[in-house]
């Protein structure tokens, strides 16, 4: 095969090649080289053109973490092909309608596991060849590839957390900014990175953590299912020192008794994200692992906006426990009003983000894509403000406004849970807007309690009215064993939404079955 300088997959490889014979890759029993994972790559894309796979093809993915993601990822774009990745997890009407929108060529699956689900959407797209990983499509023999591919492309599911998941369009100045930044850590001297990942390539953070670790050239631990003692046994037995894991698992793995004595001492970057973690939960966790953590926050459209890393308590600025750091990056951020203004530090405003890792647009959704992508500009629709240093703190998603009518007033979901996760009995909570005759809107508080803890929801409103006010106040607080997770394992907002609906139906005279009826 000769290499033609037309592609990130080229200076990948040729990163590969000078890394050598170090490792990796390791997961599903494999434990694979970089030479390994230059000759796979090649040998994938071989074996697709001889299964008739062409430049430019689309090419419906679906895999979990499996070692062969990223070398399939990488075997695709060397052909010039546009791959769209299923999340397997999801429901099968999420599926139906990414398929439906994907119009593929060519579908790939695993055949050792999904293949029940696999055979399932092979049979809905008639006419499109199937190959599946573990039967046809094993590495062969690597090919001359033509002269000019097209440019690679990927289309991703985003998480979820806003309803029905949108599939975003990546070009390949998205993978192009990922070698840039790789190659800026390597200049600066970090180490090496042995990075525990359980971020599976159907997600755009999953994209960028697994080929960033690769073009650094570190190795990858990818895993295929969360299990905080399975976490922390490859922390200690890998020498791991890198990961990242949303609030809810870094909160699992806090409160485990597997934790105890358990040596993090080779940890240099523990990234939390995918969501806000409380304060008092984060000071826990820098008691036990040190100046280690490092807050990230990001979106499908906007892979990474802001880092926060070695973070520490500071006493002169407490407040930065609630921050998710500075720009990462070529990022560029400004805080909007409703009318598009630029608003002054310290007002909220809606989080607007220009980088060269911002997608492309939205597939097939034209009119969702000239909302959110304006003049270059994404518009995250999450509220926050910039402090003076260009600190950026975030207090909740636009959708998850608390309108009061009582007050005119927005109140927002993140302070009430932080105060209810400050109480000492409290592991995790969760906060949602439910409608309320009088006030228009009022925070409902889902809580996770210690085990055998004894605070009772009155308590838990008391507090928050003396930390932030009245008005703040939840009107209810219902304990849960856990909170629900989605697939990325962000706190499901959507579900909680859902039980307070099914469990508090709207009144008779409120559908109308009441109307005209004798008083």
């Amino acid at each position: 095969m000769t290499d033609r300088p037309t592609s990130y997959v080229h200076q990948a490889l040729e990163l590969f090649a000078g890394f050598g014979d170090r490792e990796a890759l390791v997961g599903d029993g494999r434990r694979l080289s970089y030479t390994e994972v230059a000759d796979e790559v090649r040998g994938l894309a071989g074996a697709l053109a001889a299964h008739g796979v062409r430049p430019g093809a689309a090419v419906l993915v679906m895999l979990g973490n499996a070692v062969e993601g990223p070398l399939l990822q990488l075997a695709l774009h060397l052909l010039g092909c546009r791959t769209m990745w299923i999340a397997p997890v999801t429901s099968r009407r999420e599926i139906d309608e990414f398929v439906r929108l994907a119009r593929p060529d060519v579908f790939v699956h695993d055949a050792r596991t999904t293949d029940g689900l696999g055979a399932e959407i092979a049979a809905s797209l008639p006419g499109v060849p199937v190959l599946r990983l573990g039967a046809e499509l094993t590495p062969g023999a690597p090919i001359e590839l033509p002269d000019a591919p097209p440019a690679p492309e990927s289309f991703l599911q985003t998480s979820g957390t806003t309803g029905t998941p949108k599939l975003v369009h990546h070009r390949e100045s998205f993978y192009r900014q990922i070698l840039a930044l790789a190659a800026d850590f390597r200049a600066a001297g970090f180490p090496l990175l042995r990075h525990l990942s359980h971020s599976p390539m159907w997600l755009a953070s999953g994209q960028i953590t697994t080929l960033f670790n690769l073009f650094t050239g570190g190795v990858l631990f990818l895993r295929q299912q969360w299990d905080p003692v399975a976490f922390i046994g490859t922390v200690e037995q890998e020498g791991i020192n890198s990961t990242f894991v949303t609030p809810p698992m870094l909160y699992q793995v806090l409160d485990h008794p597997a934790l105890d004595g358990a040596d993090f001492s080779a940890m240099f970057m523990f990234n939390v994200g995918a969501g806000p973690a409380a304060p008092a939960r984060l000071r826990q966790a820098i008691a036990r692992f040190g100046p280690v953590l490092r807050i990230v926050y990001g979106l499908s459209e906007a892979v990474v906006i802001t880092a926060l890393p070695g973070l520490a308590e500071d006493p002169a600025h407490p407040e930065r426990l609630r921050s998710c750091g500075k720009p990462y990056g070529d990022v560029a951020i400004e805080i909007r009003d409703a009318d598009g203004r630029v608003l002054p530090p310290g007002a909220d405003g809606e989080v607007w983000v220009r980088t060269n890792l911002s997608f492309a647009g939205y597939h097939g959704q034209p009119e969702l894509t000239a909302e959110t992508l304006v003049d270059g500009w994404v518009r995250t629709r999450d509220i926050g403000h910039l402090d003076d240093e260009g600190y950026l703190y975030l207090v909740d998603r636009l959708q998850d406004r608390i309108l009061t009518r009582q007050r005119s007033w927005p109140i927002y979901s993140r302070p009430i849970e932080d105060v209810l996760a400050s109480h000492p009995e409290v592991r995790a909570a969760a906060v949602i807007g439910v409608p309320d005759p009088v006030a228009g809107e009022l925070p409902h508080a889902y809580v996770v309690r210690a085990p055998r803890a004894t605070v009772t929801g009155d308590e838990l409103i008391a507090l928050v009215t003396a930390e932030l006010s009245e008005t703040w106040a939840p009107g209810g607080v219902e304990f849960l064993d856990a909170l629900p997770l989605n697939r990325s394992a962000k706190v499901d907002k959507l579900a909680l939404r859902a039980r307070h609906a099914a469990a508090h139906p709207p009144a008779p005279e409120a559908t109308g079955a009441g109307i005209g009826s004798p008083a």
